[in-house]
């Protein structure tokens, strides 16, 4: 039987027009026991530009779970990574009724592990970490991988 989890988030916005009688779209969600988000459309969508918004946490979420699992299934595989970044880019498309959906989002994962005879293992592992991410599971949309992997040394 599988295992169910709940997430449960509040978000808070006021009404608040600016002088073009449109909406400011900045809100706030509240997760229990975190800090609280301060969020607003992306800047394309009259949003303000110094806050996140919700394209923003959806490139992070992938991000963010594709390391997770990623770092789980060098762990079963018995490869020690040193240090794990990402830059990723997601293309977004409109059409002319003003709807729109993600079409692709792009990772590119540079890992650093401290055997050379495991890179490439650790390359083949991204696929595994993507068929096990939780976020990359949920949309319909390609998640694409461009990965790299180093050689270094543990720090003492």
């Amino acid at each position: 039987m599988p295992l169910k989890h709940l997430f449960k988030a509040i978000l808070n916005w006021q009404t608040n027009t600016n002088s073009e009688k449109r909406y400011i779209k900045n809100h706030a969600i509240s997760f229990e026991g975190k800090s609280d988000l301060q969020l607003s459309a992306a800047k394309a969508f009259k949003g303000d530009p110094s806050l996140h918004n919700p394209e923003d946490l959806l490139l992070s979420s992938l991000m963010s779970c594709h390391m997770m699992s990623y770092l789980y299934v060098c762990s079963l595989h018995q490869i020690n990574v040193l240090a794990y970044t990402d830059s990723a880019s997601g293309t977004l498309e409109t059409d002319e009724k003003g709807s729109g959906r993600f079409v692709k989002v792009h990772l590119h994962p540079i890992v650093t592990i401290d055997n050379p005879e495991q890179i490439e293992l650790a390359n083949s592992l991204h696929q595994k970490a993507n068929e096990l991410c939780f976020i990359a599971n949920s949309c319909n949309f390609k998640v694409l991988h461009t990965a790299t992997c180093n050689i270094g040394k543990k720090l003492s």
